[in-house]
């Protein structure tokens, strides 16, 4: 979750997996659902009706994240990270290649906390890596806290580039 009083930064590829979801919700999964849970009203007896019970349940979670994603959208700052000027220094969107104490390179993409990926490298704007890579340069090292403790990594690289939606 972001910040108390900061804004819901996001990509254009993030807004889109989420606007997808959405609409897969709204234009699928919800009909689909609707649709047994009628059908299995239909059939009498709702107390003892498998279908009817985890029907009404399948529609509460898919209504709870329809509410949750339209919130996130409403709240939405999209930052293209395409459009920014050439820059060294490390903003939101920035696609950063770090180095380690141990030398090993690692590249990821600052992005909103809502496409957060660790396995493709995309780390939420509020990380503490990413909170530290914040404003430093190509060249510049920065400290931060992590799990393991303490560490340093030096800023290899910082390009802005698109970001895939998928």
């Amino acid at each position: 979750m972001a910040p108390q009083g900061t804004r819901n930064y996001i990509t254009p590829g993030g807004h889109a997996r989420i606007r997808a979801e959405l609409e897969q919700l709204l234009r699928v999964e919800r009909p689909q659902v609707v649709s047994v849970v009628q059908w299995a009203a239909s059939n009498g007896d709702r107390s003892e009706n498998a279908d009817y019970i985890y029907g009404k349940r399948r529609l509460r979670e898919i209504d709870r994240r329809i509410r949750f994603l339209t919130k996130r959208l409403d709240l939405a700052a999209i930052v293209d990270p395409a459009r920014r000027e050439p820059t060294e220094q490390v903003f939101f969107g920035a696609t950063v290649t770090i180095c380690d104490e141990q030398g090993l390179a690692n590249t990821y993409q600052i992005v909103g906390v809502d496409e957060t990926d660790f396995a493709p490298g995309r780390i939420s704007w509020v990380s503490p890596l990413a909170r530290a890579l914040l404003k430093a340069r190509e060249g510049d090292s920065v400290r931060f806290q992590s799990p393991a403790g303490w560490r340093e990594v030096e800023v290899l690289a910082v390009e802005y580039r698109s970001i895939d939606p998928l």
